[in-house]
Parts: C-alpha cells; sequence; structure tokens
C-alpha cells in the first residue's frame, strides 16, 4: 500500500510539507503549532490558547483520515517556555481522556519556526 500525503482543508496550507502522511493503519502528524486555518497565529503569549488550538489541529488532522484523538501513541511535544506545562497538560487532557493518555516525550527548547510559537505538537497514530 502506497503512502497517501495529505493537506487536510480544515487546516493551513504548509509549504514544502504534508501536515499528515498515512502508511497503512499507521498516522504520522506533523508538528501543530497555534495556525488557525487562514495561517494566523492564535493565542501570541498565551500557552493555553495556543495548545488549544494545537490539539484542534491535531484532531482536524486524524479525523482527515479516519482516525481521532483516543488512538494517539505517540506525543512528541517542544516547549519554549518551562511555566506552560500547567496550560499545556491541562488542554491535553480537555481533549485526550485519561484512559487514552499515550506515550509522551517534552522537550524545553530555545525557540520554534516562529518566535510567537510557544508550544509544537507531533503525533503518531494509529486508524482503528
Amino acid at each position: 500500500m502506497p503512502l497517501e500525503r495529505i493537506n487536510p482543508e480544515a487546516l493551513h496550507q504548509p509549504g514544502g510539507y504534508h501536515h499528515v502522511v498515512k502508511d497503512g493503519n499507521t498516522i504520522y502528524v506533523a508538528g501543530q503549532v497555534s495556525r488557525d486555518k487562514a495561517g494566523n497565529t492564535v493565542g501570541v503569549g498565551d500557552a493555553a490558547a495556543q495548545a488549544e488550538q494545537i490539539f484542534n489541529n491535531v484532531k482536524e488532522a486524524l479525523e482527515s483520515v479516519g482516525s481521532d484523538l483516543r488512538h494517539i501513541k505517540k506525543l512528541n511535544v517542544f516547549m519554549t517556555h518551562r511555566e506552560d506545562i500547567p496550560a499545556y497538560r491541562a488542554a491535553r487532557n480537555k481533549f485526550i481522556p485519561d484512559d487514552a493518555l499515550p506515550v509522551s516525550t517534552l522537550i524545553l527548547c530555545a525557540g520554534l519556526a516562529d518566535p510567537d510559537f510557544r508550544i509544537e505538537v507531533e503525533v503518531i497514530a494509529s486508524i482503528p
């Protein structure tokens, strides 16, 4: 089965990569940031608003290929401010129930692609 490379209509259309790669029943979601469909950065300076937008983007990406947030296997989280961890976790817990929490790595880093981004989340999931 060939790889499918997808840019869901509900997400801002990137240049130079795809938001989603589907390999059989495995889904790889590119690092999601707090951009809305129009390409605007949501929640500049507000980690809670950014995390909420990110998980909405992840949800849209997964649903575009027949999966959902309960089927995330791995989260990789990149964050520029340690103090944003509680806001990130609150948003994550709003979207992913305790019984579906995946394995996760959280990395504090000096910066992301745009200085307004405080959080980026990439995902590996499956199709049920």
